[in-house]
């Protein structure tokens, strides 16, 4: 049997992460389920012709798992995907990959400038970074993840 792929923006996809993420172990302590039980769950045509669906709740603790384990969490990537991907259904501007491309490394540098302002001996506090550092890295790092699903959503339409 081959390797199904998956829409990028789908439950299937954030499942599909979640399995190559966990063990079977993981996955058991998260949800009290077996890692066989979130494949089927993450196949939109199984051969059984039975659709099973994940709760939300099993959902957020897969999520948790991962972030346990130093991984972005799949599920709210898949979610966050479909939700970028219905605001841009009319946005013709995206599929312009090179600015995307542009930006990103515009983006990129400027978290590079936050980074390196946080951690100078001559800042506020020293080396340490302070709380509002702390938010200008975070806030950095989130316009790049959305510039890269941006340009994953450029990709896939092409």
């Amino acid at each position: 049997m081959g390797t199904k792929i998956r829409k990028i923006a789908s439950i299937e996809k954030g499942l599909e992460d979640v399995l190559k993420a966990l063990n079977e172990k993981e996955i058991k302590d998260a949800i009290g389920k077996s890692k066989d039980y979130v494949a089927k769950c993450s196949d939109s045509e199984p051969a059984d012709g039975i659709k099973r669906n994940i709760d939300h709740y099993q959902s957020v603790a897969l999520d948790k798992a991962c972030v346990r384990k130093g991984i972005s969490p799949p599920m709210l990537t898949a979610h966050d995907f479909m939700i970028q991907e219905e605001k841009t259904k009319n946005q013709s501007s995206l599929a312009d990959i090179d600015k995307l491309l542009v930006r990103f490394t515009i983006l990129d540098g400027d978290l590079k400038k936050v980074i390196e302002k946080s951690t100078d001996p001559k800042g506020p506090e020293g080396e340490k970074i302070t709380k509002i550092e702390k938010k200008k890295i975070f806030d950095s790092i989130k316009a790049i993840e959305d510039k890269i699903l941006k340009i994953k959503f450029a990709i896939d339409k092409k």
